[in-house]
């Protein structure tokens, strides 16, 4: 089932500062639909929570930045998501 937009973005705005979340966790079954609503928006939320599974950066060396600036663990260009990833439940 595809999420709305709105919902896609709700749920990126309630990713706390210091933890990530990843496309699929946004959009369980339709991770490119994240990323797509994602790359679209306008709106003012906060992306660079948003991660690969893998805890790698799509958007490189800003969202490395941003992230550093929270406190988020980054190791070898990933984030630690044993200690940063935000349990899919709780942006719900």
């Amino acid at each position: 089932m595809a999420l709305t937009t709105e919902t896609i973005l709700e749920r990126v705005g309630g990713v706390p500062p210091g933890y990530v979340t990843t496309y699929g966790d946004l959009s369980p079954g339709a991770p490119r639909q994240a990323g797509r609503v994602l790359a679209q928006t306008v709106a003012a939320v906060p992306w660079w929570r948003v991660v690969r599974a893998d805890g790698t950066l799509p958007k490189g060396a800003k969202q490395h930045a941003l992230l550093l600036e929270e406190g988020v663990p980054v190791r070898a260009g990933r984030v630690v998501m044993a200690d940063a990833r935000v349990p899919p439940e709780a942006i719900f």
